[in-house]
């Protein structure tokens, strides 16, 4: 009830600027060590009944629980002590791109409330791979809880897709020392042209390289990618065939929708508001298909965090029990506010 009068507030503002708004202040009060032990307590998810059950064991990694915040949240890795605190297992940075990059024109950012959904065409803004570098690095260096980083990768706008495996190669390597994992990400809507190197040639390139660096690091990185709901039934298939084929360590089922088919929000705002890649509730159902299909092809070979339309225990547990082994939120925490991930944990410890 708290958090619905306050999000009716905030929905008064700017999305983007609640944002960052918010954020700040989280950051802010988190300084005090006595704030902080405040918040984890009410938000984290150790003191929870039967807690010890939470952590997954996936990737060779251990995640404190199977509740990660997607990528596109925390664009440049500003807020992981603080994200941390609201109780994430992990945190997907990015997306991260060669150089930095202001991303689209403002408002780029909207809120479909009759949907419990948002649009963004944000357009991969971010600080570059150097300066994430930097700052992750300097993270790593005073951190001492477990949460799990991992790093989402893209391309430059101005980069040509015959050119696109360069870009990929340097972020991996600049976030290979300070992150868990990575993500590959060709299925923003929001990049022109950027989902056309989920075919099967452009994208082939992209991971054979990327898999060939990573086996020459002295410590590999679970190499994964991100897929649209958009695609048909025979392109998830070329996907899921060429992961298998290349040995990737995983997918995550799915990045946001062009589509708008069965919106309540009326189509003169939908017209307004433009292009962009929409997620929250009306992404539910597709992407928890998208998990089940990739888990049924596979015969649950590969991995798969889900992702998409995550907003409560049940939603969560859908989606593991379609085959997913880690969720991701977004949107959903925009809406259920900080206290999502506690009582998605919570609903799950009761099954």
């Amino acid at each position: 009830m708290a958090y619905s009068l306050l999000r009716s507030i905030l929905f008064l503002f700017d999305p983007e600027a609640v944002h960052y708004f918010s954020m700040n202040l989280l950051q802010l009060l988190c300084r005090s060590g006595f704030v902080r032990n405040i918040l984890i307590r009410s938000f984290g998810t150790g003191r929870l009944p039967g807690a010890s059950q939470l952590p997954v064991s996936l990737l060779g990694l251990q995640f404190p629980n199977p509740v990660g915040l997607g990528a596109g949240f925390d664009k440049n890795a500003r807020y992981l002590t603080e994200l941390e605190t609201l109780g994430f297992g992990a945190v997907e940075i990015g997306t991260v791109t060669p150089l930095p990059q202001a991303g689209n024109d403002k408002p780029r950012l909207f809120r479909l409330p009759k949907d419990s959904a948002l649009i963004n065409r944000m357009g991969f803004n971010n600080d570059g791979a150097d300066m994430v570098a930097a700052r992750l690095k300097n993270w790593r260096s005073t951190h001492k809880g477990k949460l799990i980083v991992g790093g989402n990768i893209g391309k430059n706008k101005n980069t040509p897709n015959e050119e696109a495996w360069q870009d990929y190669e340097r972020c991996f390597i600049a976030l290979h020392p300070y992150v868990d994992y990575f993500v590959v990400n060709v299925s923003s809507p929001n990049t022109p042209g950027l989902r056309a190197l989920q075919e099967r040639p452009a994208l082939q390139k992209i991971l054979t390289h990327l898999q060939q660096i990573n086996r020459q690091q002295s410590q590999s990185r679970p190499l994964l990618l991100k897929i649209a709901p958009d695609l048909e039934p025979e392109q998830v298939n070329d996907v899921v065939a060429l992961a298998l084929e290349i040995g990737l360590d995983g997918l995550v089922c799915s990045n946001t929708t062009i589509s708008r088919q069965g919106l309540q929000t009326p189509q003169a705002v939908l017209d307004k508001i433009g292009a962009g890649g929409l997620s929250g509730q009306p992404l539910r159902q597709r992407a928890a298909e998208l998990v089940y299909q990739v888990h049924q092809q596979t015969g649950g070979r590969i991995p798969i965090i889900g992702s998409g339309g995550v907003f409560t225990g049940e939603d969560a547990r859908e989606r593991l029990q379609a085959g997913a082994a880690l969720v991701q939120v977004w949107t959903g925490f925009i809406y259920c506010g900080p206290g999502i991930v506690k009582k998605i944990c919570r609903t799950l410890l009761s099954r």
